[in-house]
């Protein structure tokens, strides 16, 4: 399964019992990797997480990753990885990540901490979030970032090293953070209350453009004519990308991930690419 499932959401987005639906949604359908940080919801995210995994009894039946998110000293890191497993409610995560690129810390520093971190035993593979190839180090084996028809920096440089050197790829936000669904008009004083860029409005700067704008319209041109849903294709999209290891859904709800699910089925035709993306944007994958 090349689906994992975004935790952020968890005590941010909606409450614990919706939390807790959505696990055991997913892991019936064979979603089994778990993505949260010590960021999403304060903490919220975790603490979720790990009562779920307690109530179910479920720890061995997840790839659980999660990340810090500043900070990363030997100490920091030691002290933060302690209180993500407190949280979590376990003795090991199957991933752990630098949330960021820590410019305050030299990177002989931040790298002895995650060797530390390994050596412990309470962490199975080290990885790092948001950072571009020339910032990972051999210690890396699994990297995530942003990527969806809107974002695609990770295709010039990251990918092929990723792919050259055997780092395993996490992907988020193949909707864009909800950009893709046509929900946004350029007027940033009218997002629809309760949505991700009403929670975080700095979603705009990522994604605002006259050209993302026009991505959405030839989107859903697609979708109209074709008669498949936005987000099965803006997923599969992402999905048939053959440097993208896993694709994390951030779900609110049960149809979120089963959208997901059926993008996972879904065969991309290459020529739909052309008809979203401008002629200059099209990269073979």
């Amino acid at each position: 399964m090349r689906l994992g499932l975004g935790c952020v959401t968890f005590g941010r987005e909606i409450d614990e019992d919706a939390s807790f639906r959505i696990m055991d949604y997913a892991v019936e359908r064979d979603i089994r990797l778990f993505d949260t940080a010590e960021a999403y919801g304060g903490g919220a995210s975790e603490r979720i997480v790990g009562r779920w995994m307690e109530s179910r009894g479920a720890r061995r039946n997840v790839e659980l990753v999660t990340k810090v998110l500043h900070d990363h000293t030997r100490a920091h890191v030691r002290q933060a990885l302690e209180e993500s497993l407190e949280r979590l409610r376990t003795d090991l995560v199957d991933i752990y990540m630098f949330h960021k690129f820590d410019t305050g810390t030299p990177q002989e520093e931040s790298t002895a901490a995650m060797v530390d971190a390994l050596n412990s035993g309470r962490i199975r593979q080290a990885g790092c979030s948001n950072y571009t190839a020339a910032q990972l180090h051999p210690v890396f084996q699994v990297t995530e970032c942003n990527y969806n028809l809107c974002v695609r920096d990770a295709e010039q440089e990251l990918f092929p090293h990723c792919l050259s050197h055997g780092v395993r790829v996490l992907t988020y936000s193949p909707l864009g953070a909800g950009f893709l669904m046509g929900k946004y008009t350029p007027d940033r004083a009218a997002f629809p209350k309760g949505t991700r860029f009403d929670v975080i409005p700095g979603h705009a700067d990522i994604y605002f453009s006259e050209q993302n704008f026009g991505i959405v319209r030839r989107l859903h041109a697609l979708s109209a004519r074709t008669g498949i849903q936005v987000p099965l294709l803006a997923t599969a999209w992402v999905l048939h990308n053959r440097a993208v290891d896993t694709v994390l859904v951030g779900a609110r709800s049960i149809e979120h991930l089963d959208n997901a699910l059926a993008a996972a089925r879904l065969d991309f035709d290459p020529a739909w690419a052309r008809e979203i993306l401008p002629h200059e944007l099209l990269i073979d994958s």
